[in-house]
């Protein structure tokens, strides 16, 4: 086996091409330089907890409720591998509506050997500010987004601009996917990571999360840990109203 890098199995006994050593390694919060806990966001539980978080050298999912802290996170990721905070390319560069948090201030983001070849973060309420600045690349092969509906756009960017020994940082992908595009998102994560790429993604949907060998964290009041899948929510909540939905509206209904 070459150097640096491990043989991996799938969840169906399968065994895919080796997974490389991981472009991102871990990601640590400088508690000593944060003066204050109590003001945003440090004041998110699972962020005013952290210490260090490892990245897994295929896919990293953050899951959690809403206002847990996985986008500010996620944000924090990115502008400190060297995207723009509103998303797209390295060479992206607009900012229309600046609002990030000053988390990417007070972390450090460790690298491994590898470097990524090629990178994109992908965040599903600026993907519209994305598509307009993708329009001065136009003869580097770039569509108008702004002809596509939302999933469609970001599909296309998955497919078209996304490729081998990349880094790619999704937050909530799955907004403008139905059910049967988040497959056709996961088959692309599974051709991502066979070609040497690293993802971190924060989603609540069940269908991505299901992505074997993923690392799966979850932000709640208690901090963030590690779960397994079939331990989450997501799937609990799902797998639970699909084998009874009358049941389950009658008990939602009812309470």
């Amino acid at each position: 086996m070459p150097l640096g890098e491990r043989a991996g199995t799938l969840s169906d006994g399968s065994v895919p091409n080796r997974v490389r050593e991981p472009i991102l390694l871990s990601l640590s919060l400088q508690r000593d330089k944060v003066s204050d806990f109590g003001v945003y966001p440090f004041n998110i539980p699972a962020i005013a907890q952290l210490t260090t978080l490892h990245f897994h050298p295929g896919v990293t999912f953050f899951i959690g409720e809403n206002g847990a802290g996985k986008s500010t996170l996620i944000e924090a990721i990115a502008i400190r591998a060297g995207f723009n905070p509103e998303g797209g390319t390295k060479n992206f560069a607009t900012k229309h509506r600046p609002s990030e948090s000053v988390l990417h201030e007070y972390v450090r983001l460790a690298r491994g050997p590898r470097r990524e070849r090629k990178g994109f973060f992908l965040r599903a309420e600026t993907m519209f500010n994305v598509s307009t600045e993708a329009e001065q690349y136009r003869d580097y092969g770039w569509e108008n987004l702004h002809e596509k509906s939302h999933g469609e756009a970001f599909l296309w960017v998955a497919m078209n601009r996304f490729g081998d020994h990349g880094l790619y940082i999704l937050d909530e992908p799955e907004a403008a996917l139905s059910p049967q595009r988040q497959l056709t998102l996961l088959r692309r994560i599974h051709e991502l990571v066979q070609g040497g790429s690293q993802l971190v993604i924060s989603t609540h949907s069940p269908i991505l999360m299901a992505y074997p060998k993923a690392r799966i964290l979850l932000l709640d009041e208690s901090g963030l840990r590690e779960v397994p899948y079939e331990e989450t929510e997501h799937y609990a909540v799902t797998r639970a109203f699909l084998q009874d939905p009358a049941r389950m509206l009658r008990e939602l209904f009812e309470s």
